[in-house]
């Protein structure tokens, strides 16, 4: 924090020495560049799988399997910048959140900032996030706004409330697994207020929950808008038949009641490929059966059925797919050129785009993960521990400050992540990275609160 006397001028997310205004603009500009790198260097905005699913929303008029038409209309909004305004809103976005927490922290001195945000490109997923037109960057922003609204509610500016608002409804409307994560976030948060009352704030809950419920009024308002039906975006079921599939829930069922059950899949049951990605996205009698449209209601049976007979099962799959999904945090999961769907709906819909988004690295094959993993995972995982670290500490001094509490929300917010996407949709390395840099920024505003404290130890002593 400034010292006494000095000359300071305030914005909304920072304090600042007059002198350093100008490092604070260099920063401001540098940081969003760094955090597109990726891009940049790949000559078109990064692509995966799903985006295809999201893009086509706007085109196609009817509602498909975890596909909010949200950010669908998000991404239809930047296509005529070939996209690049979406991944400046990211990144902006991702700069904003980072600077009022760090500015919470005390951390407001350009060059901290910007040798923290350089660290952060560097050593976790955070620019590929940025850089991909996908949803799950905004997992990782969402929850630390939540953290920011109800920890450290009552010193922020009301500019910044608002753009925590909107950024939290947005995200909870853009991905379901966003929304059944934050709203644990918030349980647990009311849970803990009682003995926290000080250092949790209600208010700061109750907006976060108003967030919400506004995120789920625009996802439904939006489905409405585009295929003239008042509903949910389907798919969970469906999503989770396929976990149960690939730890052998599915066979049992259907071993089990293909005598006195006439079901589509009964014919086929010796078919299923082993993973849920080669039955739900590969050449397998899913797609004779007619995809989400011909096998959609079964599978939902199957799974809430499945649920019901076998519950052991359940819990022990669940579980060992959660703890593996702990493990998964590797950056670049999906970032290839084997995306055919994708590429299928920018041909349909958006010809004009082929020629440069096939002259990108992504699309000549040319992104390799392997060296970068080498540093990214044992950070990740690293992180991780020392946020479990930070608040076993504070429970054994019992005393619970800012930064024990933001690494116990984060490491809570981890966790249900990897309950959320590993047990109901099955393991994957792109779930994991989407909130390993969040343990990466508090194991950063730690390293750097302790070389405060030592400094300022050390100059009293002189």
């Amino acid at each position: 924090m400034p010292v006494a006397g000095e000359n300071i001028i305030r914005t909304n997310s920072l304090i600042l020495p007059r002198t350093g205004l100008a490092a604070a603009g260099f920063a401001a500009l540098v940081i969003p560049l760094l955090l597109v790198a990726p891009a940049i260097w790949n000559g078109y905005p990064l692509l995966q799988w799903d985006t295809g699913g999201y893009l086509a929303r706007w085109y196609e008029g009817y509602l498909v399997p975890s596909r909010s038409t949200v950010f669908g209309f998000y991404l239809h909004i930047g296509q005529s910048s070939y996209f690049w305004i979406n991944l400046g809103a990211q990144a902006f976005a991702t700069l904003w959140v980072m600077l009022i927490a760090l500015n919470g922290f005390g951390i407001a001195r350009p060059w901290k900032i910007a040798a923290m945000a350089s660290a952060l490109c560097l050593t976790t997923s955070l620019p590929w996030l940025t850089s991909i037109l996908l949803t799950d960057i905004y997992a990782g922003l969402a929850t630390l706004a939540v953290m920011l609204l109800t920890l450290q509610g009552a010193r922020l500016a009301m500019t910044e409330k608002i753009f925590l608002w909107s950024l939290i409804a947005f995200s909870v409307a853009s991905h379901n697994a966003t929304l059944v994560m934050l709203i644990g976030l918030c349980l647990l948060g009311a849970m803990a207020r009682p003995f926290l009352r000080a250092r949790i704030s209600g208010k700061g809950l109750w907006q976060s929950v108003a967030c919400m419920a506004a995120g789920a009024a625009m996802l439904l308002a939006s489905n409405y808008w585009f295929s003239g039906t008042l509903a949910w975006t389907p798919g969970g079921p469906s999503i989770a038949f396929g976990r149960m599939m690939q730890d052998g829930i599915v066979a049992r069922y259907l071993d089990d009641h293909c005598a006195t059950e006439k079901l589509k899949l009964c014919p086929h049951r010796h078919e299923l490929p082993a993973t849920a990605d080669q039955f739900l996205w590969g050449k397998s009698v899913f797609n004779s059966l007619g995809r989400f449209r011909g096998l959609g209601d079964e599978m939902a049976y199957i799974a809430w059925r499945s649920l019901i007979e076998y519950p052991g099962m359940q819990v022990k799959t669940s579980l060992l797919s959660t703890a593996k999904q702990l493990t998964m945090v590797a950056t670049g999961d999906g970032v290839h050129n084997g995306i055919g769907h994708t590429y299928g709906i920018f041909e349909r819909y958006l010809r004009g785009q082929l020629i440069p988004l096939r002259a990108a690295h992504q699309q000549q094959g040319r992104i390799d993960f392997t060296i970068i993993n080498k540093f990214h995972i044992p950070i990740a995982l690293g992180s991780a521990l020392l946020l479990v670290g930070i608040v076993g500490a504070a429970l054994w001094r019992k005393k619970a400050d800012d930064l024990s509490l933001f690494a116990a929300a984060a490491a809570a917010a981890i966790f249900g992540n990897a309950f959320i996407c590993g047990a109901l949709s099955g393991p994957h390395d792109r779930y994991g990275a989407r909130m390993a840099w969040l343990a990466t920024f508090i194991a950063l505003i730690a390293v750097v609160r302790w070389m405060n404290w030592h400094d300022d130890k050390s100059a009293a002593t002189a």
